[in-house]
């Protein structure tokens, strides 16, 4: 981030020459005004008309040259202070001249050019302007009075306006020198000002934290670049009404501004769908009326620590599991199967040994789940196709399911398309959920059918792959806890047989893949799971 660290080039004096332009233009219109005014004597001029009218021309000339040279900053400042301050001494001693002497109060235009040249250049270059000036004053009175045009009372009215002259010359450097310093220093302060707003908004955009701040009137003031994504919000966002930018934002802002933080909005979904995002409120200044600073979290991050304690505490028991639990498990299923091959058994003893043996299986799993989970960490991502991916996976699992070729039907858009993923974990997943839809998924006296479709999601290009089925689905108050471990939503035996870890573990090979398993009911009956991969843009290489 490129920050200024350099003043301009100084302006005062060239800021000062071009009022001194314009300053010459307005004494030669109000001059041209006075002298063309109708009455007798003329206000100006009247010793002297051809003359006047000629200098007051020629000013106007000048101006309006020299206007085009001062903005273009040409040839320098000394040159363009040394001809105008000629010049102006010059034209306003030959004005005095032709409108009778001093008293005509002309020469008091001296006064002006005089402190303003004296204000950009040196001490003794203003001096210099000043003692030429009066120079000038002077000699124009020693030349009345010698060809006897002014009185000898103009002499001492002469001396005067010249030290008066020398006075302000003396006087405006110093004043130039504060003024110049004050100016400065303000240009500095504006300059670290830009600075620091330059820094702050590279820190803003740059927070892991996504971030929108709105005006008392929710017009969005500030957003980085995380919350836009969140939001699905591009450039131009600045005073934009959040309305427009995001309505479900706007509900959760109008929640909070009604009832506060007793009654907090719930997450909605981001822009792509991919998560779900929960604001947070911090008012600035005037609660509930004023600005308001909105956090955006992804509540995936905050499950993710939930199950991160949930995970460290099974780890801590894989080990002591897989010793304890394992091979007591492995004796009870052993020593079943030896009961049920004993002769002479009743039917309902029979019964009851397979009930053993069921359910020491359904340990043994539940067992395998939990160690699976403690060796999550062993990831091997890798590009894969998956169009071809997805063509050899349904082959296989429908041969292996021993299912016909029409009961598991492949939706294919937006090809071709690669995803980063352990192939295993996609494996063990993509599995995990066509079982889900074989075993819940499929309605009484219905033929099963598999649903799988991949493509990429609009407006993010992220890719995806959904199993769908055309089942019961799942309970809406139970849709948030279908990816809690050892959570099972059906109701009769058949339904409850799973260990209830499937969906968990499929959550979590996702997540460690930096793909999101999310689930969606359909809307003509059944159940959507959809795995939303890694976006391709973010691949780590």
């Amino acid at each position: 981030m490129p920050l200024r660290t350099e003043l301009m080039a100084p302006e005062f004096a060239w800021r000062t020459l071009r009022l001194l332009n314009a300053f010459r233009l307005l004494y030669a219109a109000l001059l041209f005004a006075m002298f063309i005014y109708p009455t007798t004597p003329r206000l100006v001029g009247e010793a002297h008309p051809d003359l006047f009218l000629a200098t007051v021309l020629a000013a106007f000339v000048w101006a309006a040259v020299n206007d085009f040279a001062v903005n273009q900053h040409w040839p320098s400042v000394q040159a363009q202070g040394i001809s105008q301050g000629f010049f102006d001494i010059g034209a306003i001693v030959l004005l005095t001249w032709a409108s009778g002497g001093l008293g005509s109060g002309v020469a008091n235009l001296l006064i002006i050019t005089v402190t303003a040249l004296a204000m950009i250049t040196s001490r003794l270059r203003g001096l210099a302007f000043a003692a030429l000036a009066v120079l000038a004053i002077l000699g124009m009175q020693a030349y009345g009075l010698a060809t006897g045009v002014t009185g000898a009372g103009e002499s001492t009215a002469s001396g005067l306006f010249g030290g008066l002259l020398m006075f302000l010359a003396l006087a405006a450097g110093p004043f130039a020198r504060r003024f110049a310093e004050s100016e400065a220093l303000a240009r500095q302060r504006g300059v670290d000002l830009e600075n620091l707003n330059q820094l702050n908004e590279y820190i803003v955009q740059n927070l892991r934290e996504s971030i929108v701040v709105l005006d008392s009137d929710d017009r969005i003031r500030l957003m980085n670049e995380a919350a836009g994504k969140y939001l699905g919000i591009g450039r131009g966002w600045r005073g934009r009404p959040v309305r427009e930018a995001s309505e479900r934002l706007y509900q959760a802002v109008r929640q909070w501004r009604e009832h506060g933080s007793s009654d907090p909005p719930p997450p909605f979904p981001s822009a792509d769908g991919a998560t779900q995002v929960a604001p947070y409120f911090a008012p600035i200044g005037r609660p509930r009326s004023g600005a308001l600073l909105i956090f955006l979290e992804d509540t995936s991050i905050q499950s993710e620590r939930a199950q991160q304690a949930k995970l460290a505490a099974l780890g801590r028991l894989s080990a002591s599991i897989a010793h304890e639990i394992r091979n007591p498990v492995g004796a009870l299923s052993h020593a079943a199967q030896l009961l049920g091959e004993a002769e002479n058994l009743q039917d309902s003893q029979q019964r009851l040994t397979t009930i053993i043996e069921n359910n020491a299986t359904r340990v043994s799993n539940i067992v395998e789940n939990v160690l699976q989970l403690s060796r999550r960490e062993q990831l091997n991502p890798q590009r894969v196709d998956l169009v071809a991916w997805a063509k050899q996976f349904v082959e296989e699992y429908g041969g292996a399911a021993g299912l016909p070729a029409e009961a598991v039907d492949l939706e294919i858009s937006n090809a071709p398309i690669e995803v980063r993923m352990d192939p295993g974990h996609l494996y063990q997943v993509a599995t995990n959920l066509c079982d889900n839809a074989l075993a819940y998924g499929v309605m009484a006296g219905a033929a099963p059918r598999i649903e799988l479709a991949i493509g990429r999601r609009s407006g993010t290009d992220r890719p995806y792959l959904e199993v769908r089925d055309r089942g019961p689905g799942i309970p809406p108050e139970l849709a948030e806890q279908v990816f809690e471990p050892f959570f099972r939503a059906g109701t009769d035996a058949t339904q409850r047989s799973g260990s209830g870890l499937g969906l968990f573990i499929s959550r979590e090979l996702c997540e460690v893949n930096r793909a999101t398993l999310l689930y969606e009911p359909r809307s003509d009956g059944g159940a959507i799971f959809r795995i939303i991969f890694a976006d391709p843009k973010r691949w780590r290489t």
